[in-house]
């Protein structure tokens, strides 16, 4: 492979077409601009998860969103790139770097229903959209031991297009992640902000990744360490223990397996971090839940070690039956 040329003047951002995409790529590249006093371009790529309508579920989900980026990296066509955090593979290739996990947004998922309705207002047999097997698994649950009755269908799309089914009263209401509302300004739309006791996110939901060449050269050595300055260690050691256990379980971006690491504090010290992982059948009939509390970790592979103990404790509950495919 041909060493990519150093660039001259701008750096390129290499980021999906979406909206929401465009919206934080853009957010990223002014916090670049600042930081280096270079000019960022967006260069814009589509990936095969934009193109294919079929069920993140039945086209695999892991990198989807991701491969075509990662490809433009590695020839050099772009210097870095923005992700969501929960679109990327569990593992890192040896030739590109996660260079920064800027702090995270809401880790939440939200409602946005027909008249202002919360999730437990739901008329019964209500049609709830979502194209996430793991919150299809939680509401479901959720619902059967509330004694509510909805039926959750899977969708693709956008936002608009997602939210135009509630609009269009096609649904009745459909499920998004509160960061992806309020990085492109429509969180005034959300009618329902669901718990994370109620429903756990994503692992990574909520977190950007910016990801580069590993430096191999002076100009990749120096962007690792100019966009290292935008990472915030507590969301990186955060989503390291999450992506842990989605690891371990061996299950993809598109397994119904959620997960959430926050930091408790006693004040202002952060003491201690508390990791939990639930994975489910999407008709929610078994759930396997778990939590860990321990202190925070100080270190990547203590981050990894976390995960890796609350997976294997969920295995040894019976988590490796409820995921359909695993990942191979």
């Amino acid at each position: 492979m041909s060493e990519p040329e150093p660039v001259k003047g701008a750096l390129r951002l290499g980021t999906r077409r979406s909206q929401l995409a465009l919206a934080q790529s853009g957010q990223v590249a002014d916090a670049v601009r600042r930081l280096t006093g270079r000019p960022v371009e967006l260069v814009e790529i589509t990936t095969y998860g934009d193109v294919s309508r079929a069920d993140l579920a039945q086209i695999g989900g892991t990198g989807v969103f991701v491969t075509a980026l990662r490809e433009a990296l590695l020839k050099g066509d772009i210097d870095f790139a923005v992700h969501s955090l929960k679109d990327l593979p569990t593992g890192q290739p040896d030739e590109l770097v996660l260079a920064a996990v800027p702090e995270r947004e809401d880790p939440r998922d939200v409602l946005v229903a027909r008249e202002e309705l919360k999730f437990t207002d739901l008329p019964r047999g209500a049609r709830v959209g979502t194209g996430s097997p793991r919150r299809m698994a939680q509401l479901n649950s959720y619902a059967r031991a509330h004694g509510l009755s909805v039926e959750v269908v899977p969708i693709r799309g956008n936002v608009d297009t997602r939210i135009g089914y509630v609009r269009s009263g096609e649904l009745d209401a459909v499920v998004l992640a509160a960061a992806g509302l309020n990085r492109i300004g429509r969180i005034d739309e959300v009618t329902d902000f669901l718990s994370v006791d109620m429903v756990l996110p994503a692992p990574g939901q909520g977190a950007l990744a910016i990801e580069c060449r590993a430096g191999n050269t002076s100009h990749d050595s120096e962007l690792v360490a100019a966009l290292g300055e935008l990472d915030d260690p507590y969301t990186r050691v955060a989503v390291t223990a999450e992506r842990s256990l989605l690891a371990a379980l061996e299950a993809g971006c598109s397994a119904p397996v959620g997960a959430l690491a926050d930091l408790l504090a006693d004040g202002q010290i952060v003491k201690e971090m508390r990791l939990r992982g639930v994975v489910g059948t999407t008709d929610g009939s078994t759930l396997v839940q778990l939590s860990t509390t321990g202190p925070v970790p100080e270190t990547y592979d203590q981050a990894m070690a976390l995960g890796r103990e609350l997976a294997a404790e969920m295995l040894a509950k019976g988590a490796a039956g409820l995921m359909g495919e695993r990942a191979q």
